[in-house]
């Protein structure tokens, strides 16, 4: 196991690009999980850890596990907690951070017209909101999720931390446009979920299988076209004056709702 110690290392310079450039990502393939449970996840999940980065207190405080990790990592470097937290993320870091390939699972979703209940999400753009959105369906037993290209990076830091491990277990697809995507399989039952008293109640829905639920930007809903290209609007009925629901709260109701 290698000591790093300077700012100007080359890995270190790599994982601080990774931690705040999408296009970096997407460009060299991987992606960073920080925290030892995240990490820790990675390798349950079978992802591929192309570099561990941990500090010496990481390794005295939770040692069975780093060196399960650091067996498992293709390179594993030690370095002082000061240049750790020039690398970290988070506020209170872990002294644990895995340089990760991404994944392609797309794969999952070749026989989508056989069946499976599906979430699509429709220009998404917080990463807070997309990571819990994430933890929920991958909880709930949802069969996969595609996102609009304009989504928020799934690889996002936050949203790998808010999945809570989903990132790497839970089947997911980023498509161009989700109306060209629902074109493709028109056996694919789709619903729009939009505030309006007009749609049906979810609660009054039977989701049919094959079938996709499809939630909004925070902001601004589902794009117009999209709702189009959807055969069922569906709504969350609510009690209150609240106008809507925060997006990865509506995420989890209507998720609950599909696969009941």
């Amino acid at each position: 196991m290698l000591t790093l110690t300077s700012k100007d290392n080359a890995q270190i310079k790599n994982v601080i690009k990774l931690q705040k450039s999408a296009a970096h990502r997407r460009r060299s393939g991987f992606f960073v999980a920080e925290g030892l449970r995240v990490c820790e996840d990675a390798m349950r999940s079978g992802a591929q850890i192309e570099a561990l980065f941990l500090t010496e207190n990481a390794l005295q405080k939770n040692g069975e596990v780093c060196e399960k990790l650091c067996a498992y990592a293709g390179r594993a470097y030690t370095l002082p907690s000061e240049l750790f937290a020039h690398i970290s993320d988070t506020q209170t870091p872990q002294g644990v951070l895995g340089v990760i390939k991404t994944l392609d699972k797309s794969a999952h979703f070749d026989t989508i017209n056989n069946g499976g209940k599906f979430l699509a999400l429709d220009n998404v753009q917080d990463p807070n909101n997309l990571g819990t959105i994430l933890r929920s369906a991958e909880a709930f037993g949802v069969s996969g999720v595609i996102l609009s290209a304009d989504c928020c990076d799934v690889y996002n830091p936050k949203v790998v931390r808010g999945s809570m491990g989903a990132v790497f277990r839970l089947p997911i697809l980023i498509e161009g446009s989700l109306p060209e995507w629902f074109a493709r399989y028109p056996q694919l039952n789709t619903y729009a979920a939009v505030v309006d008293s007009d749609a049906k109640r979810v609660t009054e829905i039977t989701f049919k299988e094959p079938c996709a639920v499809v939630i909004g930007n925070e902001g601004n809903g589902i794009r117009p076209g999209t709702v189009a290209a959807c055969r069922h609007s569906i709504t969350i009925p609510m009690n209150g004056k609240a106008e809507s629901l925060n997006a990865s709260v509506a995420a989890a109701i209507l998720i609950w709702e599909m696969v009941k």
